[in-house]
């Protein structure tokens, strides 16, 4: 690929998590959207400072995105186009499962397709139906795994999974989980330059999901003392 078209592909970065809690699940996102280097191993440029990292696919379920920003939103897309079709062939709504394969497929198909641009993409998807409250990790090269404590995904994952591995326990509270999301992404963004702007938290439950907190994170400065 061209070093000059690599520099202006722009990547979300990021820190994505997602928290499973005991009376459901917390997802958090930051804001920042940046431009990779040429050689594909950093951040050459901040490209966004308000980059919406959490997408509702249908009302029921939600979904992180980290890698390549418009592999991520065209793969949305086309999920969110199927699972209506399917829904209107069906009569039925599809269940978590079948959406979080249909992600997984497509996902798989799209990082093997010839193309100047690798399409790299990583979804955590979380969402409830009649069965109850799930998450998924749905991996770059398309590997789907049903997740029973947390998953993070982007540029922040070696800052955020030392936390989760020391802080997480399976009965966490709502609550809880969003602290704790918080001291994740607030630790992200102090070491990793693709994470950054603010955070985005949801909660699943079953029957609702519902956005919690929009932040934007400000800098200011002080004298030192």
């Amino acid at each position: 690929m061209d070093d000059e078209l690599k520099k202006h592909i722009v990547k979300t970065g990021t820190t994505t998590l997602s928290i499973v809690c005991k009376d459901g699940i917390v997802v958090a996102a930051d804001r920042r959207g940046v431009f990779g280097t040429s050689d594909n191993q950093g951040v050459s440029y901040i490209a966004g400072k308000d980059q919406q990292k959490i997408h509702e696919v249908t009302p029921e379920i939600i979904v992180t995105i980290a890698g390549t920003a418009s592999d991520t939103k065209k793969i949305i897309k086309l999920v969110r186009a199927e699972l209506k079709l399917k829904e209107l062939r069906s009569k039925s709504k599809p269940t978590i499962r079948q959406a979080a394969n249909l992600f997984s497929t497509i996902t798989y198909q799209s990082i093997r397709a010839p193309s100047m641009i690798p399409s790299i993409t990583h979804f955590l998807l979380a969402g409830y139906d009649e069965e109850g409250v799930y998450l998924y990790d749905i991996f770059p090269d398309g590997f789907l795994e049903e997740k029973e404590d947390y998953s993070v995904s982007g540029s922040g994952m070696s800052h955020v999974n030392p936390i989760l591995d020391s802080d997480y326990h399976k009965n966490l509270s709502i609550d809880e989980g969003i602290k704790l999301a918080k001291k994740c992404i607030n630790a992200s963004m102090g070491r990793d330059p693709g994470t950054g702007a603010g955070m985005d938290i949801y909660v699943v439950k079953k029957g609702e999901i519902k956005q919690i907190a929009k932040q934007e994170a400000v800098i200011e400065f002080r004298d030192k003392r």
